[in-house]
């Protein structure tokens, strides 16, 4: 077994049982036990999922899902569906597009019929079901596109307004919906996220032409703050000559109204020839206060290397990491991916300490693949072969230790 673009100078691994152990001379590498948990069939069934489409590359969607307090929250965007799932694999409850799905056969229909029976259906008319959030009330937030009479533009921005977010109760009765004003506002622009943080509330990422904004509504569905990101306005550290920045992700953090969003910087280097070409210069983590815009002290990010020899000389390859969530206390997850699975990057947002992992994902996994963050550090995956599609997680919480807050 090889790890692509991992430094064989500098590494060593062990195969055991499955598990990868790597020590290296930059310090430690934890491995992290993979956990596989249950299967799930590829198909239109209620206790299947839809990922023909997505996995052809014949469609533009991506299922979302949540793990939260052990349930998974799986939102079926080619099935028109939301489920849930405890982590032994039993289908507890489906939402459902009645007009797209057949009457799932094996749950009750409808809460007030299911009495004490813990499995049921839905029918809710879901269009596209996108990125989903669950709060600690176990309600559900799923983005979701609108009828055609409902979209709009917007001039200003240059943005089809076309998606609001659905709100669930922790049974799945449909509660609400909110827009950018709120409950029963006007349609959102492309939403990259939904984050279920502080107290309840939830922050709602949308992407624009212009940048990006952050609706922060409190439980009740109220809008609290709205954030303007411009592309123009990005940040850059002091002192630091780039001549592109690239912001890869914006995150709410699940215990604080703060935003995270990771920023790549380039900058013109000359070759031994004259020519000029960007390269990676840094990258930096930047924190907002929601409340009023203010920044918290910048975590820099340190590059992902691995060295090749070319004309029998060293290179060292320096990339960017990818900004993968955001838990509790501060601590920030990133990744890559390697041969085999990922490595993983935590970072504290209040001091230097870092610490490395890995986790194993086999490399047929890796052609359809998404991942959640729980707001203590557990990572999960929902995983896709050719064949079928699997729920995982790994235990990364325990990759903290004694790191320093």
């Amino acid at each position: 077994m090889k790890l692509r673009n991992f430094r064989p100078d500098l590494c060593f691994f062990i195969v055991l049982s499955g598990f990868i152990l790597l020590s290296c001379s930059r310090g430690h590498i934890s491995s992290v036990a993979r956990i596989d948990l249950f299967g799930l069939e590829i198909g239109p069934m209620e206790d299947q999922v839809n990922l023909h489409n997505l996995m052809r590359g014949n469609s533009g969607h991506k299922t979302s899902f949540a793990m939260r307090d052990g349930l998974f929250y799986i939102s079926d965007t080619e099935g028109r569906k939301i489920v849930r799932y405890n982590s032994y694999g039993d289908l507890l409850f489906v939402i459902y597009n009645g007009e797209t799905n057949p009457p799932p056969i094996t749950l009750s229909h409808g809460i007030e019929e299911a009495g004490v029976v813990t499995r049921w259906t839905i029918s809710y008319p879901l269009m596209e079901p996108g990125v989903i959030a669950v709060d600690s009330r176990k309600h559900i937030y799923v983005a979701d596109k609108v009828e055609e009479d409902r979209k709009s533009m917007d001039d200003e921005n240059k943005s089809l307004l076309d998606t609001v977010v659905l709100h669930f109760d922790d049974s799945g009765r449909y509660v609400n919906f909110l827009g950018q004003e709120g409950i029963g506002g006007k349609p959102f622009p492309i939403i990259t996220g939904i984050y279920a943080t502080v107290d309840d509330e939830i922050a709602v990422v949308c992407l624009l032409s212009t940048g990006w904004n952050i609706y922060w509504f409190d439980s009740g569905g109220t809008l609290l703050y709205l954030v303007h990101l411009r592309r123009d306005g990005i940040p850059v550290p002091e002192g630091a000559d780039v001549s592109y920045a690239s912001l890869d992700r914006v995150i709410a953090a699940p215990d604080e109204r703060k935003l995270f969003f990771k920023v790549n910087y380039y900058r013109l280097n000359e070759d031994e020839n004259g020519n000029s070409q960007t390269v990676p210069d840094s990258s930096t983590i930047w924190i907002m206060n929601a409340e009023d815009g203010s920044y918290d002290k910048p975590v820099s990010v340190p590059f992902f290397e691995y060295t090749t020899t070319e004309n029998d000389k060293k290179v060292t390859q320096r990339l960017f990491y990818s900004l993968l969530g955001v838990i509790k206390e501060g601590r920030i997850f990133l990744d890559y991916p390697i041969d085999g699975g990922y490595s993983l990057l935590i970072l504290t947002a209040h001091s230097r300490e870092q610490r490395l992992g890995f986790i194993q994902v086999r490399n047929d996994e890796q052609e359809y693949n998404t991942f959640n963050l729980s707001p203590e550090g557990i990572l999960s995956g929902l995983l896709a072969t050719e064949w079928d599609a699997r729920l995982v997680w790994w235990r990364t919480e325990r990759l903290l230790g004694e790191m320093n807050l």
